[in-house]
């Protein structure tokens, strides 16, 4: 019967291999986790990994290796080598990249000139990456001709199920990532090790990890700076857009020896990580803090203090701004997933050093 299927669609039927024996799934172990909250893998037997997301069930199959026989209906099959992927998920491609996995993915959900990863950018823009539309509008005829083995999704994909349903329709495996879930960095990072797992590259993934932990280290050893701090924008809508004060963003200011000033906003009901306040309620709670970062990632990069407060005047009478301590993120920063630790050493920095130089610096730039 599933000889009869288009050679796509055989990833549902799971065809064995002749000289392969099936047996049954055997967890053995699991495999460890230092941080990370939103993912599990089940170390099996026959060197199979079964993942688990938010419920749902991957297993990962060695290259060659069978089916295990009376498998759970609901467990979705990843026979290695995983080729071909439909990358939606950004936040996905720097570990895939950093593992050296990027010839894994075809597909891209990011168009290039929106890419800040210059690997990714210019993989599209060669060709060996192409366009596929993003998590609403995809294009299934090209997903279907790059004989697409994965499509990595973040959870916006749950505000179309109907995508998702008809990408494993068409015999695509479907993913979703939750990393952004995840309440700290180091957490947010270690999903490395899926992406490791998925790959056949769990030794570089391990490695990656541990040496993105050992950079921050030291930090722990650290006192608190006494340094007071707020990450923000401020939108078009007269609304600045701040962190909760459980959001790793939170977190990886308190790493670095500062406190966070709206560590007292609480989760509102919703899962997202930021909340939009008044400008007046921002100034309430950020007047006096030391140190005001400015998050470029969402409504562009500012340059200058006459950019800030055209965008708000009132920000003219904070602390920060009189003693001339605002810095700009930049806008590659939520792209460059692995690359956390050099933000929290930059804010480390920022706290301990008042005023570094730029050149100092890898994801902070000083507002003059």
């Amino acid at each position: 019967m599933c000889a009869a299927l288009p050679a796509l669609l055989l990833a549902g039927c799971a065809a064995r291999p002749a000289d392969a024996k099936a047996e049954p799934l055997t967890v053995t172990g699991r495999y460890p986790l230092q941080y990370a909250q939103q993912f599990t893998i089940d170390e099996c037997a026959g060197g199979y990994d079964l993942v688990t997301i938010d419920g749902a069930r991957y297993l990962v199959l060695p290259e060659g290796a069978a089916v295990p026989d009376a498998l759970d209906a609901d467990i979705t099959v990843l026979q290695q080598p995983i080729e071909n992927i439909y990358l939606v998920s950004s936040s996905a491609m720097d570990p895939i990249i950093s593992l050296g996995g990027l010839d894994a993915v075809a597909l891209s959900g990011t168009r290039a000139e929106n890419w800040y990863l210059n690997e990714a950018k210019a993989a599209m823009e060669s060709g060996q990456i192409a366009y596929a539309g993003k998590y609403s509008a995809p294009d299934y005829e090209t997903i279907l001709a790059a004989d697409c083995g994965l499509a990595i999704e973040n959870t916006m994909i749950y505000h179309t199920p109907e995508v998702k349903e008809q990408l494993e329709k068409f015999g695509v495996p479907v993913l979703v990532e939750r990393s952004s879930y995840e309440s700290g960095p180091l957490a947010r990072m270690e999903w490395v090790k899926l992406y490791g797992v998925l790959l056949g590259k769990t030794d570089e993934a391990e490695q990656l990890f541990d040496d993105a932990v050992q950079r921050v280290a030291p930090l722990e050893q650290e006192p608190s700076t006494g340094k007071t701090a707020a990450f923000f924008s401020i939108a078009s809508n007269n609304l600045a857009t701040v962190r909760k004060g459980g959001d790793y963003v939170a977190k990886m200011i308190k790493m670095a020896g500062g406190e966070y000033v709206f560590a007292d906003l609480t989760d509102s009901g919703n899962n997202l990580a930021t909340v939009n306040i008044s400008l007046e309620d921002f100034y309430a709670g950020a007047k006096d803090a030391d140190v005001l970062i400015y998050n470029s990632t969402i409504e562009g990069e500012i340059r200058t203090m006459d950019e800030l407060l055209a965008k708000c005047p009132l920000l003219a009478r904070c602390k920060a701004v009189q003693q001339g301590n605002v810095w700009c993120t930049a806008q590659s920063l939520f792209q460059q997933s692995m690359e956390l630790p050099d933000l929290i050493l930059d804010m480390n920095k920022v706290f301990t050093e008042g005023t570094p130089e730029d050149s100092e610096l890898r994801f902070l730039t000083k507002i003059r």
